[in-house]
């Protein structure tokens, strides 16, 4: 019998699969989160390099006093990566939302980040 965390395991794995599938060596936006927090990175996966990258953990994400555990945060969130990413010369991507349900926390910070100028 399989546990949550190796079905969990098997998701993520076949989401990169088909991802990169169809990426067309577009870099991957990977999403992800935990109770306290949610993060966000933009990654080359040809040169294995990290483009942009934004947390609710940031100085200037957390000045606010909020939790990183709400929609709120994750749109914060997904309108950072995304204005770094348009600064680092990025503006396609390919969506990785890893094991997670594109839902809630999720489904905010991939459209905060559509509104950054990002494109997926």
């Amino acid at each position: 019998m399989s546990t949550q965390q190796d079905l969990r395991e098997r998701r993520r794995t076949r989401l990169r699969f088909q991802l990169r599938r169809k990426s067309g060596g577009r870099p991957r936006l990977s999403v992800f989160r935990s109770g306290k927090n949610i993060y966000a990175q933009v990654i080359d996966d040809a040169a294995g390099v990290t483009l942009a990258s934004a947390s609710t953990l940031d100085k200037s994400l957390r000045e606010g006093g909020k939790t990183g555990a709400d929609i709120a945060a994750a749109s914060a969130v997904g309108k950072l990566v995304a204005e770094r990413a348009v600064a680092a010369g990025v503006s396609l991507v390919v969506f990785d939302r890893g094991s997670y349900l594109y839902h809630g926390r999720v489904k905010a910070l991939a459209e905060a980040a559509r509104e950054g100028g990002l494109s997926f």
